[in-house]
């Protein structure tokens, strides 16, 4: 999927549904609170959300006191979401409308948080260039937290195909440059009563 077909694709979907209407909808983003706090990070270390879209994990980030938080993703239309339910608070974070494959960043973090945006590229390509954005963003010593479809999840979301994971899978993907420090399952339950296993595998660049 090009760059501009795959941002057209979310920014109908958050232009057509409503925050709590997605799949992927959290109220408590507690899976990613768990490994964040297991990063065990000052509250001035810089963190990025990739794919953050509407999530309440930046509020929850917030609320825990920490300074430096950007939330990247293709649909402005998601963001504006999260900057309208932050209200005043909005303006302590950075936003950025950017397609991970081709973002430049313009600083380096501590932390690097995707919880469903990796699994959703296909193609080999689009996949090295993750890498390798992730390689120029995360500083060493960085911590990468990513959550994918598992083994035994879905094989499609919102219309699209997925890869699925586990973490050896992963960490072939991105490289010896990482190290899984941690690896989990967890159940997620959509909306409307489904089950979607999820694999979210935590590693340490070195």
């Amino acid at each position: 999927m090009s760059d501009v077909s795959r941002q057209a694709h979310w920014e109908n979907v958050y232009h057509t549904k409503r925050e709590n209407e997605v799949s992927w909808y959290q109220d408590s983003p507690a899976p990613s609170l768990d490994l964040i706090a297991l990063a065990g990070l000052p509250r001035s270390a810089e963190i990025i959300d990739i794919g953050g879209g509407a999530s309440r994990l930046v509020d929850s980030l917030l609320a825990k006191g920490f300074e430096h938080i950007t939330v990247l993703d293709l649909s402005d239309a998601a963001l504006n979401a999260a900057r309208t339910r932050l209200g005043a608070k909005a303006a302590a974070v950075r936003w950025e409308v950017a397609d991970v494959t081709t973002w430049e960043p313009s600083r380096t973090y501590d932390l690097w948080h995707d919880r469903a945006a990796f699994h959703f590229l296909t193609e080999r390509t689009d996949q090295s260039a993750y890498v390798e954005r992730l390689k120029k963003a995360l500083k060493p010593g960085g911590w990468a937290i990513i959550g994918t479809f598992a083994l035994d999840g879905p094989e499609r979301c919102s219309g699209l195909p997925i890869v699925r994971y586990d973490a050896a899978a992963l960490a072939a993907v991105l490289g010896p440059d990482f190290r899984v420090v941690d690896t989990r399952k967890h159940d997620h339950a959509t909306p409307r009563g489904a089950v979607q296993r999820f694999q979210f595998t935590t590693f340490r660049r070195n």
